[in-house]
């Protein structure tokens, strides 16, 4: 309420207070991570989110890195800034890995870098990538970081859909890479 409407700061019956964060409302309005329990990633969480990755991937080959992303945003210095989301009985329906560096190949600004997000095929469209993802931004901005990167592959259309609805475009680097065998 501003003062502007009531000069003495005193609420009055015929004034009301309008909570955006009440999914109550209208849903529309409602904040994402509001509608879905976003917390810092704990160190029991790992089996969890190895079983939502394999019901995304079908890949039982990537539980290595995935264990290792876990590890370095449980066990490093570093500033990490990993979230999993909740369901309604409590478990973990969605993970993002992110970590925060502060410069590389010259660049001398704080970057956030998103490494890993996986929601639960049983959660999808259910706004749990979204509310990680404002969970993360609301933590970066805490945290004075200005820009988020991440990589796709070109062909994953709808996390490249899901991204560019975040307000993610195209960088102006340009990954390369070369083969060693």
């Amino acid at each position: 309420m501003s003062q502007a409407a009531n000069p003495q700061g005193v609420a009055t019956s015929d004034e009301v207070e309008l909570d955006f964060s009440s999914p109550s409302e209208d849903a529309a309005d409602a904040l994402s991570r509001d509608q879905v329990m976003v917390r810092s990633m704990h160190a029991d969480d790992l089996p969890a989110l190895l079983a939502i990755d394999r019901a995304i991937t079908h890949d039982e080959g990537r539980a290595e890195y995935l264990t290792h992303q876990f590890n370095e945003a449980m066990d490093h210095a570093g500033v990490r800034v990993s979230l999993v989301a909740e369901g309604e009985a409590g478990q973990p329906v969605g993970f993002m890995m992110a970590r925060v560096d502060f410069g590389e190949f010259g660049r001398t600004e704080p970057e956030a870098v998103m490494d890993t997000l996986g929601v639960d095929p049983l959660y999808g469209h259910a706004g749990v990538g979204s509310a990680l993802m404002s969970q993360l931004l609301a933590n970066l901005r805490t945290l004075r970081v200005d820009t988020v990167r991440t990589g796709v592959r070109w062909n994953d259309y709808s996390l490249l859909h899901f991204l560019e609805a975040c307000g993610f475009r195209p960088s102006q680097h340009l990954a390369l890479r070369k083969r060693l065998a």
